[in-house]
């Protein structure tokens, strides 16, 4: 099962999703609410935080998170201050029941992972790649469009047509043919 304990918030904050199952996981920890509240209300416990990258709007509440529930993090690069442990290119890393492939995949910012499951057909593609083409911002410290570009192509190499869900870091998750999003960001990416 699968929560955004974002949805709804109105402050600035990245989606946070809670994973339930054999290993319950926090993907990314969102910024700028009262996200130990939201997490009591589902789960006594939390086994780990796994974060897609560290901008602020996405480990704005690690801190909070680890305190209320005795976790660690991890990501990517452990060098940063909400990182406590590495997650290596191309490494398993269990999410709920789900095997998930970590994919290092820079270019809105140097840290960024998306894990793709095959078996659950699942994709937690942080602000990789977004609804309707969308793709992650360029602009800011550590954008890089062509890295960007890179990264969505190598997204397109390990999934298909039967993936069937993507966990977006803003805005809505995609549920109905997620791989045609993902397909139409590595067009606009390419434009713009």
């Amino acid at each position: 099962m699968i929560h955004n304990l974002a949805e709804g918030v109105s402050a600035f904050t990245s989606n946070a999703f809670l994973v339930e199952g054999e290993r319950t996981v926090l993907v990314d920890t969102g910024a700028n609410f009262d996200i130990v509240a939201e997490l009591h209300e589902r789960v006594d416990t939390l086994d780990t935080v796994v974060l897609t990258h560290t901008h602020p709007d996405h480990v704005g509440n690690v801190d909070a998170v680890c305190d209320a529930f005795s976790v660690e993090t991890w990501g990517f690069d452990p060098d940063q201050p909400t990182v406590d442990n590495a997650i290596a290119d191309e490494s398993t890393v269990q999410i709920g029941d789900g095997e998930y492939l970590a994919l290092h995949t820079p270019g809105h910012k140097n840290d960024h992972l998306c894990f793709y499951s095959e078996e659950a057909s699942t994709l937690f593609a942080g602000d990789l790649v977004f609804q309707n083409g969308g793709f992650g911002r360029t602009d800011l410290p550590e954008g890089n469009r062509e890295l960007l570009i890179e990264s969505i192509d190598r997204l397109r190499t390990h999934i298909d047509g039967s993936l069937s869900a993507m966990h977006v870091g803003h805005g809505p998750s995609v549920l109905d043919s997620p791989s045609d999003h993902v397909e139409m960001a590595a067009r606009a990416a390419r434009l713009g």
